[in-house]
């Protein structure tokens, strides 16, 4: 875990610095944050001469001078009333900058994380990154927001401390120590005075609260991992009532709160010590100045209202040296934060510079699918396809048949541009639509009918395409449900997501159909009745389809066979009349 070191603001503006310097809203963005510096140079203002005040009204109180105290008192009106109206809208603007920010890094972000698949490659080719969908919706509000505040705050206290610590050097000169008769003036006294008691607090501060950094960006892990457990139950609903897998998923439940609750005790006891400074600190710095300006005051070198204007004045340098003292727990956290961040887009990297090293698939555009010399390998470099060559033209259909694990849905991956691990070249005609259909069907939150049009349907399909497409897909009983938000993926058995599947085919009407498996879930007659309405109502689609069946041969007319260990055979389907022609290491 890096500290705040070099290294670290090094990654926080690689972070930050892109908004401030490329984006399309930098100047608007440079705009209202010149404006929240503008408005804390007016309250810095207001709040020195309000210092300047404590001094007269606090003498006119100390003699008794009625008029001057109430003249003071209007004077303290006309001078707090811009304040509170500088500190609304300081606030007001920080926050309307902050969700600018968080806009555009969430755009930025969900960019390259959808970006050529990076979202599958992190999950399959890397080590998964922990709750990514959480550094996007909740570190990144958390970061626009806590980065903002620590501007402000560093910026508000730099101009509190030059313009007060001026006021205390002219103060010391009017504060001698009384010393036996004698009177020491000491030059800058209470500044000195107010510097070595906000470094004495920031050092033991800094010790005390540092383990507060590790220990936060474990809390922000755990809560996420917690939270995304129960997620994948309520995905996995049916699975696990069928399993009866109650306990087992509430002694997982309990596991990971465990952690959870363990972490924060750590948090707490280590809070709990900071506290116990920090309060102290904080109250010790009430008395403080008072204690260094009584010798004098008893001395009758001072009046009262100097030393309330001391007090004042020490208070504002107190706290602008000490904002490191009182803002140590909200710096833990948002160091936790930004590391959060930073590995996310280190992770991110490493999915970009592994595709650039391992991934030298080539995709043209051409006038049909064509594979030539394509090999496919694992991440371990073991060769599950090699030299591939075939062509398909519109309106043909192969099946991709073979042992498990002999790379037919990595053959898949790999045609649809997201398998990174292999060479050669794959043409597809750019114009025209490839549908992927995978085994399990993927079912967007939403209505049926925005399920049904995932994921290039056009949006003013009649309801009567949509109905006409789920009763060709065997789905009939779904027609009146058009208009319902639901869970689909849980109300729908899997042999019927896989019929919605091809419901989609039909509304859709894509020029090339890959389908992994994609009537695993369904008998023979209604795999058959699928694959005989796709071809009766689109001849002109090209499909290629992975599977086991034989009875799938009927519906095809060539046979792509995977015999492992990089072999393979193409073959026309005896009943189509084709020759077969066999590929590199074929066994006939």
């Amino acid at each position: 875990m890096k500290q705040f070191n070099r290294a670290f603001f090094r990654d926080l503006m690689r972070l930050a610095k892109p908004y401030w310097s490329k984006s399309e809203e930098r100047w608007s963005a440079r705009g209202l944050f010149a404006l929240i510096v503008i408005l804390n140079l007016l309250m810095v203002y207001i709040s020195y001469r309000i210092t300047e005040w404590y001094n007269t009204f606090w003498n006119a109180l100390q003699h008794y001078d009625a008029p001057e105290a109430w003249h003071e008192i209007l004077v303290f009106a006309i001078l707090v009333v811009p304040y509170i109206i500088a500190a609304v809208y300081q606030t007001y603007l920080t926050q309307a900058l902050q969700i600018r920010w968080r806009r555009w890094l969430t755009e930025r972000y969900l960019g390259a994380w959808l970006a050529r698949a990076t979202y599958y490659h992190m999950q399959v080719l890397g080590d998964g990154t922990d709750n990514p969908d959480q550094r996007i919706a909740d570190d990144l509000s958390s970061f626009t927001a806590q980065t903002l505040n620590l501007v402000v705050g560093v910026l508000s206290s730099i101009t509190t401390l030059v313009a007060f610590l001026a006021m205390l050097w002219g103060l010391s000169a009017h504060v001698p120590i009384p010393w036996h008769g004698a009177k020491i003036l000491i030059p800058g006294y209470l500044v000195w005075a107010a510097a070595i008691y906000s470094l004495a607090g920031t050092v033991l501060a800094a010790w005390v609260g540092r383990p507060l950094i590790n220990l936060n960006f474990n809390q922000e892990r755990f809560q996420a991992d917690f939270r995304f457990s129960m997620v994948r139950l309520r995905e996995n609903s049916e699975s696990v009532a069928l399993y009866g897998g109650e306990e087992r998923e509430h002694d997982h439940f309990r596991s990971r709160f465990a952690t959870l609750f363990g972490n924060f005790w750590q948090i707490m006891r280590r809070t709990r010590r900071l506290n116990w400074w920090v309060s102290g600190y904080g109250q010790a710095a009430v008395i403080f100045p008072v204690l260094v300006s009584l010798p004098a005051y008893f001395a009758r070198l001072i009046q009262i209202g100097s030393i309330m204007q001391i007090s004042s004045a020490f208070g504002q340098v107190q706290g602008a040296l000490s904002f490191i003292v009182n803002s140590y727990t909200g710096l833990a956290s948002w160091h936790a934060v930004v590391d959060r961040l930073r590995y996310f887009e280190q992770a991110m990297d490493e999915i970009r510079v592994l595709r650039e090293t391992h991934y030298k698939i080539h995709r043209h555009d051409g006038p049909r699918l064509r594979v030539t010399d394509l090999t496919v390998r694992l991440p371990d470099g073991r060769e599950l396809l090699r030299d591939l060559k075939f062509e398909e033209e519109r309106g043909a259909r192969m099946l991709i048949m073979g042992p498990s694990g002999s790379g037919k849905s990595t053959l898949v991956r790999a045609i649809a541009g997201i398998w990174p691990f292999g060479e050669g070249e794959v043409e597809l005609p750019e114009g025209e639509p490839a549908l992927f259909l995978p085994q399990k069907p993927y079912l967007p939150l939403g209505s049926l009918r925005e399920v049904l049009l995932y994921p290039f349907g056009a949006p003013a399909t009649s309801e009567e395409e949509l109905r006409s497409a789920l009763a060709l897909a065997g789905l009939p009983a779904l027609s009146e449900r058009l208009g319902e938000s639901r869970l689909w993926a849980q109300v729908l058995s899997l042999g019927e997501q896989q019929r919605l599947a091809f419901a989609r085919i039909f509304l859709q009407r894509p020029a090339w159909v890959f389908m992994d498996e994609a009537t695993s879930a369904l008998d023979e007659p209604a795999e058959g009745q699928l694959y005989l309405a796709l071809v009766e109502k689109l001849p002109r689609t090209a499909v290629l389809s992975v599977g086991h069946r034989s009875s799938l041969l009927s519906f095809h007319e060539s046979r792509l066979l995977l015999q492992g260990e990089g072999r393979w055979s193409v073959e026309a389907i005896p009943q189509a009349g084709a020759i077969p022609r066999d590929g590199h290491g074929s066994q006939g």
